[in-house]
């Protein structure tokens, strides 16, 4: 007889933490998995799934405009903000229970509930401590917001999906993903929107490239792109409108001031201090290779850990732990070639290195670029265009990188990363046939390097 209520307690139910429990209550490990606030987590509630659904209403508008090049000339409609708001609703709670009940069916104990460590082997929840013989922590990231005046009335993605009433005019802060797709969503359903970022470009970290044709599409979408630019103040007016001074001295009046300016791991009062697990500057949870803290019996996994935060990686790590902790494998996640999208307007998909850090590390680098108008705008009217790019390492004729800007590119990259993953050489995607008529053909038909770097 164990000496431990469970053999596994897992602290938060998000995409990491709901996959590992899951996997092993499969496997005939005891669990038990709490949650206080976002069945599903931070993607699930307040984040991937309702902001995709938002992209999508925030298309349809442009896509009524455009379907008058094709003989559709009637595109009266009117947006009805809580019709959007609710029917979402509706499905973030089909999925809550959904994911509710993939726990329970597999056999996990579910705690409704916040939890913090009471020990290396016990869990607080309530009034109640349970003990076990790991415990894993998977609580994700909370949205960072700076320390201005004003920053009560600051919004984040915790609360922008449900406002009472949509807004005319938005300033949203940041230059990472959350950033630039909601300033996409709210310029689509209508508002008045800047972005407003203090670098000058946004997007950190990205192909330059792609950084800068991106800036280039989106203010064809009627964002108001203001780099180099910071607010310094924000003040509610008598009418629930704010005042918003700039650094510069710049003043504005608008509806809602929507913070995207990243995320820092969820750790503030789990108890992690108390027990001595080693974070990081910025609060991360320290772990090794196979996720574990300084402290055996602690793990985490996700978000809190700070390595890549994107949903997907989330749940390869809490395979790779439950693999390893309870199915005998030897599991790494392996985190090159991730591929990524940004659901801006238009999308963004991207896989490897960028040009500039493929320069650093393959000193014979070819360039395939390709610029074009898509098939569809020949008709819409409209003069969004796509950016497509190949790197490859001459030496030994690996794609090394691809970037998209257009439409459907996370879909188009996807595909390609597992090629790439496969160790694909731009001859074999020059012995691919393309399917015609379509974007993602040019992928497969470029054949000359636009640049090309010599060691």
């Amino acid at each position: 007889m164990s000496q431990f209520d469970f053999d596994l307690f897992v602290i938060g139910a998000g995409s990491g933490g709901v996959r590992a429990a899951r996997m092993a209550a499969g496997m005939g490990v005891r669990v038990a998995i709490a949650e206080d606030r976002y069945m599903g987590g931070t993607c699930v509630n307040v984040g991937c799934v309702p902001k995709k659904l938002y992209v999508y209403a925030s298309h349809y508008a442009e896509s009524f405009h455009e379907a008058a090049g094709f003989g559709l000339i009637d595109a009266s409609y009117q947006f009805d903000w809580p019709t959007l708001r609710d029917n979402k609703k509706q499905e973030i709670s089909r999925l809550n229970g959904i994911y509710a009940n993939l726990l329970k069916n597999s056999g996990c104990t579910l705690i409704d509930g916040r939890a913090t460590l009471e020990g290396p082997n016990a869990v607080r929840v309530g009034e109640q401590v349970f003990t076990a013989e790991r415990i894993l922590i998977a609580t994700g990231g909370w949205p960072f917001v700076p320390d201005i005046p004003g920053k009560e009335h600051i919004l984040t993605s915790n609360e922008v999906f449900d406002l009472e009433t949509f807004p005319s005019r938005v300033l949203v802060v940041g230059g990472g993903y959350i950033a630039v797709e909601f300033a996409g969503i709210f310029a689509g359903l209508g508002a008045k929107t800047d972005l407003v970022y203090r670098g000058d470009l946004f997007l950190r970290g990205f192909d330059q490239e792609v950084r800068a044709f991106t800036a280039q599409e989106v203010a064809k979408k009627g964002v108001n792109l203001r780099f180099n630019t910071d607010i310094a103040s924000i003040t509610k007016c008598a009418d629930g409108r704010l005042d918003v001074v700039f650094n510069d001295g710049a003043q504005e009046t608008v509806d809602a001031v929507m913070y995207a300016t990243g995320r820092v791991p969820n750790t503030q009062g789990l108890g992690l201090d108390a027990l001595g697990v080693n974070l990081s500057r910025k609060g991360a949870i320290q772990v090794d290779d196979l996720f574990q803290t300084n402290l055996p019996s602690i793990y985490a996994v996700g978000d809190v850990i700070d390595r890549v935060q994107l949903t997907p990686v989330a749940l390869a790590e809490g395979m790779a732990l439950v693999k390893r902790l309870y199915g005998g494998a030897e599991t790494n996640v392996d985190y090159n070639l991730i591929p990524t999208a940004v659901f801006c307007q238009p999308n963004i998909g991207t896989v490897g290195l960028s040009e500039e850090d493929a320069c650093k590390v393959y000193p014979n680098l070819d360039v395939y670029r390709s610029e074009f108008r898509a098939m569809k705008h020949t008709l819409s009217g409209s003069q969004e265009r796509t950016l497509m790019k190949l790197l490859v390492d001459r030496d030994t004729d690996r794609v090394v990188g691809a970037h998209m800007v257009g439409a459907e590119a996370g879909e188009i990259i996807q595909g390609i990363a597992i090629a790439m993953k496969a160790g694909a050489t731009k001859a074999m995607f020059d012995a691919t046939i393309g399917i015609h008529p379509t974007a993602a053909e040019e992928f497969v038909t470029m054949r000359e390097p636009s640049r090309r770097y010599n060691m």
